[in-house]
């Protein structure tokens, strides 16, 4: 069954150059929505780059509720058709072109001023920092036009068989065919130096690269043969999980890991296709009255949030893509009417996008046009995206409903945590009125996926999955305590603004692997130390 299309609308896209200072606008005027995660683009300290605002010190207060901090986040409640009426009179792109006001090469950011003015004079709070510097060609007069970035429709290319796989209808109907005959890019074996460039130093790294590999090589070799299994040994699936999962492997194993595709073997390809069949009805059933039969409070904010999602990544640029996540977020939240649709639940979104993506193609997902893959390919991630992403909110939907109590609970553990952790910095944050609220609601809320790059979220939830459902709420709430202990010493060096400020923009951007798992080493120690030792939360 062919999946429906949400109400046709203008494709809002993004040219990366024009975000270089974005991240630090949408920080000044949202203390929880800043989104710009780039990694291909990452701002790199300098002394060019744009200084961010300053943030006036809170002055103390007895009596402040933190509690009501968390309400500044957008909260979507379903259902209420009648909030927002439908925008009429906008036209479709034409000829397939996506048009895209953006602010022209040196306009200067806004200042601290402008940006309290226009959020004042909003009245609805919700599109005053979300808008941005972006309008649709549409709702443009003639005469105020301004320099466009214009990105062309992609055309299938003749050598598309270069990036999309050669046996992508098997894999859509069996996982288990791109694990055992995906061909593996050959890797370039570690020079040995000659003689007379031979010294103890490069002996011993090329020695070391080459233990590398062969460990590389033997978990791959167990992996498969864990995946290959007629009946998967989930426990020992979750032991290789927890050190990472190969790129190429990923795909199967995390449906595995959630619980989403069966462990016996014959039982995947009926399972696969009645899930997607039940997804493509949910569509067709959301969709069936086009405009008129959405709730236009939840399609209003999915509409503006969509094309903010990982802001000058070309994936997410496309309008297949956007289309897609509109309609997993749409579907997602008209079925959980007791949390509706949240600012947040798009980024959960896009790393089972980005790593089912990867099972039909043998390069970047980031990179990818998803126009050239089978459009079986593309019904089959959207589908597999929403079903994971569920089971994944299943687990945290308290931090979701109406007060996020599970949001409003991990932010007092994670207090009383670090007060025993590090004492000196809690001591410091309370000296300089800094509440936990004011900076981890979004690293509980988003998972940590603001500050780090999607690549270093992927990763981290290799090991998520691998230590179980409560994984994303209980050892998440370790991650999260590790992370700012982290920075500790620098942090017990600043004032209130300067606290602020750091916390809002991590320098995070060259994260690698290496970063993440030394990350995840603390926190399991955490874990292993304070997980029963209940009397230390409140």
């Amino acid at each position: 069954m062919s999946v429906r299309p949400p109400p046709a609308r203008p494709h809002i896209a993004v040219n990366p150059s024009t975000y270089g200072s974005s991240r630090l606008d949408w920080a000044e005027d949202d203390a929880w929505d800043s989104t710009s995660d780039n990694e291909d683009e990452a701002p790199k300290p300098s002394s060019s780059r744009v200084p961010p605002q300053k943030v006036p010190p809170r002055p103390a207060q007895p009596h402040s509720s933190s509690s009501t901090l968390a309400f500044s986040y957008t909260h979507v409640d379903a259902p209420n058709p009648s909030s927002y009426p439908p925008r009429d009179g906008i036209s479709t792109p034409q000829n397939g072109w996506t048009i895209v006001k953006t602010k022209p090469r040196g306009t200067s950011p806004p200042s601290a001023e402008d940006v309290r003015s226009e959020s004042s004079g909003t009245g609805g709070g919700v599109d005053a920092d979300v808008e941005g510097d972006m309008m649709i060609l549409g709702d443009l007069e003639p005469d105020a036009m301004e320099p466009m970035d214009i990105i062309p429709p992609s055309k299938p290319k003749s050598d598309s068989r270069g990036v999309v796989r050669d046996d992508v209808d098997a894999v859509i109907d069996d996982p288990l065919v791109g694990v055992k005959h995906r061909p593996r890019r050959p890797e370039q074996s570690p020079r040995r130096p000659s003689p007379t460039e031979s010294s103890p130093v490069s002996a011993e790294r090329s020695e070391k690269l080459m233990r590398e590999r062969s460990m590389r090589t033997n978990r791959r070799h167990k992996f498969v043969e864990c995946l290959s299994s007629q009946d998967v040994n989930i426990a020992e699936l979750r032991k290789l999980a927890w050190a990472g999962i190969p790129p190429d492997l990923r795909p199967m194993a995390w449906q595995l890991l959630l619980g989403y595709l069966p462990l016996p073997t014959p039982l995947r390809a009926s399972t696969l296709a009645r899930k997607r069949n039940e997804y493509a009805s949910l569509v067709e059933l959301a969709f069936a009255r086009d405009r008129e039969g959405l709730d236009q409070q939840i399609w209003h904010q999915i509409e503006i949030d969509v094309p903010r999602t990982r802001p000058g990544v070309r994936l997410w640029m496309h309008a297949a893509t956007q289309r897609a996540l509109e309609r997993i977020l749409y579907v997602w939240a008209i079925r959980h009417p007791a949390s509706g649709y949240v600012q947040g639940i798009n980024d959960l979104a896009t790393p089972f996008v980005q790593v089912f993506l990867s099972a039909y193609i043998d390069s970047d997902p980031e990179t990818c046009d998803p126009s050239v893959l089978p459009s079986r390919a593309l019904a089959a991630v959207e589908a597999d995206a929403f079903w994971c992403l569920s089971r994944l909110l299943d687990g945290i939907q308290d931090n979701y409903i109406s007060a996020q109590p599970g949001i409003q609970r991990s932010v007092r553990r994670m207090a009383e945590l670090v007060a025993r952790i590090d004492p000196p910095l809690s001591a410091h944050l309370e000296a300089q009125n800094v509440e936990f609220m004011q900076f981890a609601f979004r690293w509980m809320n988003c998972l940590l996926m603001r500050e780090i790059s999607v690549r270093n979220t992927v990763r981290m939830w290799d090991t998520y999955l691998a230590e179980g459902p409560d994984a994303f709420s209980q050892f998440h709430l370790y991650v999260c305590s590790a992370f700012l202990v982290k920075w500790s010493d620098k942090l017990r060096q600043m004032d209130f603004q300067g606290i602020i400020m750091f916390l809002q923009s991590l320098p995070t951007q060259d994260w690698g692997d290496h970063e993440i798992e030394m990350l995840l080493s603390e926190a399991f120690v955490l874990n292993s130390i304070w997980h029963n030792a209940q009397s230390h939360f409140g």
